[in-house]
């Protein structure tokens, strides 16, 4: 039997074909993830504006550790499962993966910068690690959304962005960074940038299932 010859306009359908099938396979999949740090990042910013608003005092934002500690053990475990159920990682899988890795190295870095600044000279640069949630981890949800053709990613990391170069300004001119206002912001900033994508991405993997 002789081998079937594929002309270049099969070969340009066959190629676009896999890369739709790629993309639809993320964006269709699991938004789980994205919804446990959104989800936990609010509670835990929640849990200490109100106990700043209730006691004033500024050792309650050792609270913030827990985001690290029970999104750091969750994280993995879901994603393993995820991984279980679709099977074989795709090119797109693996950029996405080594994408938050990067994320997250970063914030074990800043968290050690600041533990250490404080430890060693007495130094608070905690506002250090408001400012990186919302300028690395914006940049991060804007490139997933690209790559992933998700547009409620890119629309809130840019809302995420935005009000983290508005926090770097204030920092930069030495604004006092009250409470009041920054937590507010914060947890607004994380519901454009998790919670809305998050859901987003699980309807469309209800609506096509």
């Amino acid at each position: 039997m002789e081998d079937k010859k594929i002309n270049e306009r099969e070969s340009i359908a066959i190629i676009t074909s896999m890369i739709a099938r790629t993309k639809e396979r993320y964006n269709l999949g699991d938004g789980n993830i994205m919804l446990m740090w959104g989800y936990l990042t609010i509670s835990i910013s929640a849990l200490v504006w109100v106990l700043l608003a209730l006691t004033h005092n500024p050792a309650v934002n050792w609270l913030w550790f827990l985001v690290w500690i029970i999104g750091g053990i969750a994280s993995p475990v879901m994603a393993k499962r995820k991984n279980i159920k679709k099977g074989a990682k795709t090119y797109t899988d693996k950029i996405i993966s080594r994408l938050w890795s990067i994320v997250g190295f970063s914030a074990i870095a800043c968290t050690f910068a600041c533990l250490g600044l404080l430890l060693i000279s007495g130094v608070d640069a905690w506002s250090a690690m408001l400012v990186f949630a919302l300028i690395i981890v914006p940049f991060a949800e804007i490139a997933n959304g690209i790559v992933l053709n998700e547009s409620s990613c890119m629309w809130g990391g840019s809302i995420g962005l935005l009000a983290g170069i508005f926090l770097t300004c204030c920092v930069a001119g030495k604004v006092a960074l009250s409470a009041t206002w920054v937590m507010p912001l914060f947890i607004i900033s994380f519901i454009c940038m998790m919670i809305i994508p998050g859901h987003a991405i699980n309807h469309k993997a209800r609506k096509n299932s």
